[in-house]
């Protein structure tokens, strides 16, 4: 079963239901069965790489409100960010352009990391609010990840990458995505915004059985008590 998920490191509703999709898939003993892969799509791709505006000034712009509007409207999201273990700190976040965090994660992806790299960035961008936009931040996300630094930096140097993250922004307004995070499974399939992990869950289980994926029996209580294997007894 492959599920492809279409998000910016900058939506705070794709952190959300990353979180949500992650819950579904540990509880469906599927989660052998399942490949994710993650497919770039640009928020503001018109956004300088850094601002000194908060958070609140630049959706204040957007919605035509003021910035404690906007922070009133922050305030729900941050309650569901909550409900999945996730802090986030709007006071503090940065906005930032992610069109290079899109081309290294696409780096990441070849070298074997994309879970790690894409796990990363989000953390970074909503938990430790650190400006994304930067390449040197950039640069510390990979390194901690365990890639290699310098490979990175030539990335970042270069135009590398650029055309696979355009092809996923084409690829997902041609399957008609038009926000997100949003998921294909099986290219049969969509679940668009942060739905609740029930929903995620039923997708999931209507999609095993149309494709007769068995779920892995899920062990209940404590492992290897009152058990007898291999002629001996655990007594």
């Amino acid at each position: 079963m492959k599920i492809e998920v279409w998000s910016d490191y900058v939506c705070p509703f794709c952190y959300i239901g990353k979180r949500r999709l992650e819950e579904a898939i540990a509880s469906s003993g599927l989660s052998e069965n399942i490949e994710i892969q993650f497919k770039a799509y640009e928020l503001d791709p018109n956004s300088p790489a850094t601002s000194d505006k908060s958070t609140y000034e630049i959706l204040a712009e957007k919605y035509n409100t003021t910035p404690e509007g906007a922070k009133k409207m922050t305030a729900s999201v941050s309650q569901q960010a909550e409900t999945v273990g996730l802090t986030y700190d709007f006071d503090q976040i940065k906005h930032a352009n992610t069109f290079d965090a899109h081309r290294l994660a696409k780096w990441a992806e070849s070298q074997g990391k994309p879970a790690e790299v894409n796990e990363r960035l989000l953390k970074a961008h909503f938990i430790e609010t650190k400006e994304i936009g930067r390449h040197d931040v950039l640069l510390d996300v990979v390194e901690e990840i365990g890639l290699d630094r310098e490979k990175a930096a030539e990335v970042l140097a270069s135009n590398a990458f650029e055309v696979e993250v355009k092809q996923d922004v084409q690829e997902g307004m041609l399957l008609g995505v038009q926000g997100v995070p949003f998921f294909v499974i099986n290219r049969k399939y969509a679940i668009s915004g942060a739905q609740p992990a029930e929903a995620f869950a039923d997708a999931l289980k209507k999609v095993a059985e149309e494709e007769g994926i068995s779920p892995k029996l899920q062990t209940l209580g404590q492992d290897d008590v009152g058990i007898c294997k291999d002629d001996s007894c655990d007594i």
